[in-house]
């Protein structure tokens, strides 16, 4: 538990130093339109060596290429396909992407096949979400290896082919269009947004003002045409912007039990009790009074105090230190932040994962 305590207030204490220095407009916010998209596509994967699979949309998906190439069996015929397997195949295409470039593809199991290992995957068209083909996919597969190491297992069932499928279609996007371009936060944030919209028109138009914050995550800047676009977006980008602190967070984990703040959070008059412990926040208690708790709890074999007094104010982080000072446990934690969180006492957004 004295570990936890370490890296919480280490974590803590990295995260409030971050808070004070600028950030590059490129890291905090992003172009409207500039974006992936994914593809999607069903194909079949030969050469495989007695390890595919027998699924009947797979024999199918054979014999339908087959017919598509000219050849054809008769109606009937029990055919044996060890060598084929069925298989999705996956991909990201890149804002920007012209017909011609390629991009890396993932190959997964569709059916039973047992490794894709030596397979090769044929012509496979690669869809978006609107059913419109944007690349073709085909080469050999690439499966990881553990190598040497006795831990780690071979995932036979997928894999990678680098470059394995060429652009066909170009996704058009709205940068270059209309008299504006948009920036969207990250994080939404009216502070940020309204800091970000003033440095633009400080840095790049002080005379005119050529940016606003429509919202907390939305900024709209007027730009130039044509090519002087992207000059004028790359100087936006690396602009300096100092971002508004993040409104106070708690995040847990219910398995190890690890606490992890953003900020100094404190806390409000409360009183928890869980089990044999109890903690009472209030502002007439100065102190942790970890040697009246004992004697408050004759039936705390331990010896260890279960009950803290704990002054109006204090912050988070040392109420974690205490409650691990007395041998709290991970889930002893958890229930005590949530029990604080619902009575109104802990001032920030609590988040279990």
């Amino acid at each position: 538990m004295k570990t936890l305590s370490k890296w919480i207030l280490t974590g803590l204490m990295l995260l409030l130093s971050l808070d004070a220095s600028a950030e590059r407009i490129k890291d905090l916010a992003s172009i409207l339109g500039v974006r992936e998209n994914q593809l999607l596509g069903y194909g079949l994967v030969v050469g495989l060596d007695g390890t595919g699979d027998q699924t009947p949309f797979t024999i199918n998906s054979t014999l339908t290429m087959m017919s598509q190439m000219g050849v054809t069996l008769p109606p009937g015929t029990n055919i044996q396909i060890k060598n084929v397997a069925a298989v999705t195949v996956t991909a990201s295409l890149p804002a920007f992407a012209r017909p011609g470039q390629t991009i890396d593809i993932t190959v997964s199991s569709f059916g039973s096949a047992k490794s894709l290992r030596g397979g090769t995957l044929l012509m496979t068209p690669l869809k978006g979400a609107d059913g419109q083909v944007y690349a073709m996919g085909q080469g050999s597969l690439l499966i990881a290896s553990a190598g040497e190491s006795k831990t780690a297992v071979n995932h036979l069932i997928v894999g990678r082919i680098p470059g394995g499928a060429t652009v066909e279609r170009l996704v058009p996007t709205a940068v270059g269009q209309g008299d504006f371009v948009y920036l969207e936060l990250n994080t939404g944030d009216f502070t940020t947004a309204s800091r970000l919209a003033d440095a633009v028109n400080r840095e790049i138009s002080p005379d005119n003002e050529i940016a606003i914050a429509l919202d907390g995550r939305t900024i709209q800047i007027k730009a130039p045409v044509g090519g002087a676009r992207v000059a004028f977006i790359s100087r936006i980008e690396n602009l300096q912007v100092n971002a508004a602190q993040a409104a106070a967070r708690v995040i847990i984990n219910a398995r190890t039990g690890s606490v992890v703040m953003n900020q100094s959070v404190m806390l409000d008059d409360c009183a928890v009790a869980h089990g044999n412990l109890t903690v009472v926040v209030n502002a007439e208690i100065g102190a942790t009074q970890a040697n009246d708790a004992t004697k408050a709890n004759p039936d705390n074999k331990t010896g260890k105090a279960s009950l803290l007094h704990l002054k109006r104010g204090i912050a988070l982080g040392d109420v974690v230190s205490a409650l691990n000072s007395i041998g709290a446990t991970p889930q002893d934690m958890l229930a005590i932040l949530q029990a604080m969180k619902s009575a109104g006492a802990l001032r920030a957004e609590l988040e279990i994962i």
